[in-house]
């Protein structure tokens, strides 16, 4: 995806076990699709800073899209069962969801976990990318790219720096049938 391109539909399950597709998010300022994963060290390492995001920024009508994409044929951390503890256990239930066929990932062009993309109001990529610059430690971040993103989104102004190259594990993509 480029900045400036809508959203596309998608229909996603959720670790609640509701389907949930973009227009029961219609009513949000904005909307961050994250893709992550379990098994991903550098995915683990962003749980919590992710967590903080969704609740500093839920009364702000921002909806924040966790999304599994990862084939579980590769790894069994990446299950829907283990996505159900993980969201617990890290505080993003019920904002986790299984990208099973991996149809978002494919229409977002995502290769990294964690990869995010921001839409505003007008449902327009406004930044994807990076969540910060210190993947591995949280207390030497000195850029919060994603923070910053929301912030011009939210008020409706043109993000700075649109685009930062996302750090992470490569996303595990199904073997295709012959």
């Amino acid at each position: 995806m480029n900045i400036g391109d809508k959203m596309p539909n998608f229909n996603l399950m959720g670790v609640d076990e509701v389907n949930y597709n973009n227009f029961d998010f219609a009513d949000k300022y904005a909307i961050a699709v994250v893709f992550t994963c379990n098994s991903c060290v550098y995915s683990k390492s962003y749980w919590n800073r992710i967590a903080k995001l969704k609740d500093r920024y839920e009364e702000d009508n921002l909806a924040l899209l966790c999304v599994n994409s990862n084939d579980v044929n590769q790894n069994s951390e990446d299950s829907f069962a283990a996505m159900k503890t993980v969201s617990h256990e890290v505080g993003l239930f019920p904002n986790y969801y299984h990208d099973e066929n991996q149809e978002l990932a494919k229409a977002f062009d995502a290769k990294v976990t964690p990869e995010v993309f921001l839409f505003n109001s007008k449902r327009e990529l406004v930044y994807k990318g990076a969540i910060d610059d210190s993947w591995d430690n949280e207390n030497t971040v000195t850029s919060v790219y994603l923070e910053d993103a929301i912030e011009y989104a939210l008020d409706g102004i043109e993000v700075d720096y649109p685009e930062i190259t996302a750090e992470g594990c490569s996303i595990s993509w199904k073997k295709q049938q012959k």
